[in-house]
């Protein structure tokens, strides 16, 4: 058995904690594509960017930076962290794609989403009402423009389709299509029943209170007929990487600090505190912020809890300066990766 293992980010674009200052949107689209970059060149495989609509986020449009990352990279598979699928078009979402597949030469993957915030719903002009329906529908369209190229399609919340043809197609036959959660049993259940891969963002609390998710997703899938040792699981969750856990620790604290006690203010949250932090981080927590070490030893422990066959780690939890997100990065690859996969191999 393989792990793969990546990075996702938001491309937080919030204030640098010890300075005050922002850096220019143009300076952190850079970035990122530099952190995209490295992320191929010390052999990690995979790298996701999520899609928002705030002004603390900078991507709404993850297959334009993911292209940008493909034309700079050579082997890295390149996903959307997520797709807010149920307000957007699935046919543009599948162009879109299909048309970074092809200029990466076949590592183009959707991450598929309702999202965790609504601003993208009264901009494209959906009712939050429609919600659960909104994902559903524009799921099934989705797959259905994924397996055929000519598409016939009456939906109740979709534009009709009489015979059409979505182009271009992609290299790859099917295009992946993942369906992330963040824990609830409808969606696992959705997608194991479809047979599509499942991405799992646990970013607090004990991971072991994801288990009970990942058996039902692989009992649904069996009863649907299909094979779950076929089946991709992916937990991402948050973390950082450094020289030494204290390092790691002083780093990401901060920028954590003042990006989760904004959102916490929007969705009435207390504000987080250090020790909770430190609780996250510890051997039994969910957050990987320590020692390439210790990101190792977390790494296979959910190993045995889940035998996921991807982990993806969000280091910019906040604003963080871009060489400290570079070493992190760099050591994921040249340290923990290789001692994650001679491991997972043995085993």
């Amino acid at each position: 058995m393989t792990l793969e293992l990546g990075i996702y980010t938001f491309a937080e674009r919030t204030a640098d904690t010890s300075t005050g200052e922002f850096v220019t949107p143009e300076q952190r689209i850079r970035d990122l594509l530099e952190e995209i970059e490295l992320a191929d060149d010390v052999g990690l495989d995979v790298f996701g960017v999520g899609e928002h609509h705030r002004p603390d986020y900078l991507v709404s449009a993850p297959a334009v930076v993911l292209a940008a990352a493909a034309a700079r990279t050579k082997t890295i598979r390149l996903t959307s962290a997520v797709t807010v699928l149920s307000s957007d078009d699935p046919v543009r979402v599948f162009q879109d794609f299909a048309t970074l597949d092809l200029i990466s030469g076949g590592r183009a993957e959707i991450m598929a989403g309702r999202g965790s915030f609504i601003e993208s719903y009264p901009l494209f002009g959906y009712d939050l009402e429609d919600y659960d329906e909104l994902f559903s529908e524009k799921l099934e369209m989705l797959l259905r423009i994924r397996e055929s190229e000519r598409v016939t399609w009456a939906g109740k919340l979709t534009q009709p389709l009489d015979n059409l043809g979505v182009y271009p197609r992609p290299v790859q036959n099917p295009l992946p299509v993942w369906i992330a959660v963040g824990g609830t049993p409808q969606s696992v259940v959705r997608a194991g029943t479809l047979g599509l891969p499942l991405a799992i963002a646990i970013i607090g609390g004990a991971p072991e209170r994801f288990v009970p998710f990942v058996d039902l997703y692989r009992e649904s899938a069996s009863r649907a007929g299909h094979d779950p040792e076929k089946l991709g699981i992916s937990i991402n969750s948050h973390g950082l990487i450094a020289d030494t856990s204290q390092e790691a620790a002083d780093a990401a604290w901060p920028p954590y600090a003042d990006q989760m006690g904004r959102i916490g203010r929007e969705r009435g949250w207390p504000p987080p505190k250090r020790s909770q932090f430190e609780a996250e981080r510890s051997p039994a927590g969910s957050m990987l912020v320590g020692s390439a070490q210790e990101v190792t030893e977390k790494i296979l422990r959910e190993f045995e809890l889940f035998r996921m066959t991807r982990f993806l780690i969000q280091f910019t939890v906040g604003t963080l300066p871009h060489a400290t997100v570079m070493r992190s990065i760099e050591l994921f690859g040249t340290e923990v990766a290789p001692a994650v996969r001679r491991e997972v191999a043995a085993r």
